[in-house]
């Protein structure tokens, strides 16, 4: 089987390495078909920190994607989120190239371009550039400018940037697992183009991630991206406390909440019981769900309080008109919504891929670069497959935006 029909995404988060393989259709939109996961080390607060372990952890979700699609991945599309990311406006301006002046991808590219000049310190890169409107000759609060006629073309965008150095070991990593870069996507985006609907950006939402060692908020208002945010809190927090709490090995901790935590103990029950070997002695100890309900409901009421404050000190309201919606790993607690809408308000909800295969929070990453590079028509450079543009549009068609980001990959690699 040609990897070329096939599109494969690599998170690597604080707990959980996963490698998504997507099958591009003959029409071009993708097919989940695979999937690989590893348990992630060498990773800390969603920053890299020991090289050779992540590579070890990388491979080992590659090798298990692989036996399972039957391919050999050679190439992936790296997700990037963190701490080290920021935002900041720009603006593009370009005159419209073609002799009959309607425009095409290439004007596009080109303005998106323009908006990348900007004034950068030396120890920053950029990522994304996120377009929030283009303006034809003076008519703005256009979202695809593609077949309009006019002389000047012009872009307001968000700048995402990163801290090279946190990003080019997140590379060199990739590479010494013995892949190549297709592109760098910026997950918070990803995962909110999956997540919100339309109307929720507009009323101005605000998206959760809860991975292992991070939380990751992405708050949209008016339609638009408006900022991102960084908690260094996490699943792993709870599991601290579970260990702590019942003195047992970090191990066994993380077995007993995924088995038998409850994030609420209304609908704990004493009666299940589960037993726990205790840490300086050879004895085991009993433990009813009741009591690990005791130790995990204050540390998921203390993450949501943290997350509300965090929304306040970006500058936002913490009471947003299209609410809160929650994804990543944590959210698998069950009946945590009921938590979740104790401490942030009625309008919550909880966000799962509904893919066959990934229907679990956690593989909202993956699965949401998969939907962001098939609404960007990345896979129809990927496949090599026919496209829904005409050809003459497609004649018009300068490189994308990732052959540029391949490019810009070489300095640092």
């Amino acid at each position: 089987m040609s990897n070329q029909d096939f599109v494969i995404t690599l998170d690597i988060g604080s707990s959980q390495v996963r490698v998504i393989v997507a099958e591009v259709n003959a029409d071009g939109t993708p097919h989940i078909v695979g999937v690989g996961t590893a348990k992630s080390q060498g990773m800390k607060k969603g920053a890299i920190i020991n090289i050779d372990q992540a590579v070890q952890s990388i491979r080992e979700a590659v090798d298990h994607a692989e036996r399972m699609v039957g391919i050999e991945i050679s190439e992936v599309f790296v997700g990037i989120s963190g701490h080290h990311i920021s935002l900041q406006p720009s603006h593009g301006v370009v005159a419209v190239s073609s002799e009959d002046r309607e425009i095409g991808y290439h004007d596009i590219d080109r303005v998106l371009q323009a908006s990348r000049v900007i004034a950068l310190p030396p120890e920053r890169a950029i990522i994304e550039v996120v377009p929030k409107q283009f303006i034809v000759d003076g008519l703005d609060d256009i979202k695809d400018p593609s077949g309009m006629v006019g002389v000047r073309l012009e872009v307001d965008a968000i700048i995402v940037t990163g801290t090279k150095t946190i990003m080019t070991n997140l590379l060199r990593c990739v590479e010494r697992a013995n892949l190549n870069i297709g592109g760098m996507v910026f997950l918070p985006l990803a995962v909110s183009e999956l997540c919100l609907s339309n109307d929720e950006k507009k009323l101005g939402v605000v998206m959760v991630d809860i991975g292992g060692g991070t939380t990751t908020l992405t708050v949209y208002q008016q339609g638009h991206l408006a900022g991102t945010s960084v908690i260094p809190i996490g699943g792993e927090y709870i599991t601290n406390d579970i260990a702590i709490g019942l003195r047992t090995q970090t191990s066994r901790a993380e077995e007993v909440k995924c088995q038998y935590g409850v994030a609420s103990k209304e609908f704990a029950k004493t009666d299940e019981t589960f037993k726990v070997q205790t840490i300086g002695t050879s004895r085991e100890r009993i433990v009813t769900q009741l009591e690990l309900a005791q130790i995990i409901e204050p540390r998921l009421e203390e993450m949501f309080q943290l997350i509300r404050q965090q929304v306040k000190v970006m500058g936002f309201s913490d009471e947003p008109a299209g609410g809160y919606v929650l994804t990543g790993g944590v959210m698998a607690t069950r009946h945590i919504l009921d938590v979740a809408q104790s401490q942030l308000g009625a309008a919550v909800r909880i966000a799962i891929p509904q893919n066959i295969g990934v229907k679990e929070p956690s593989y909202t990453g993956g699965v949401g670069m998969i939907h962001y590079l098939h609404q960007r028509g990345v896979f129809q450079i990927e496949s090599g497959r026919s496209t829904h543009h005409p050809p003459r549009q497609k004649k018009q068609r300068g490189p994308s935006a990732f052959e540029k980001m391949k490019n810009w990959l070489s300095e640092f690699i």
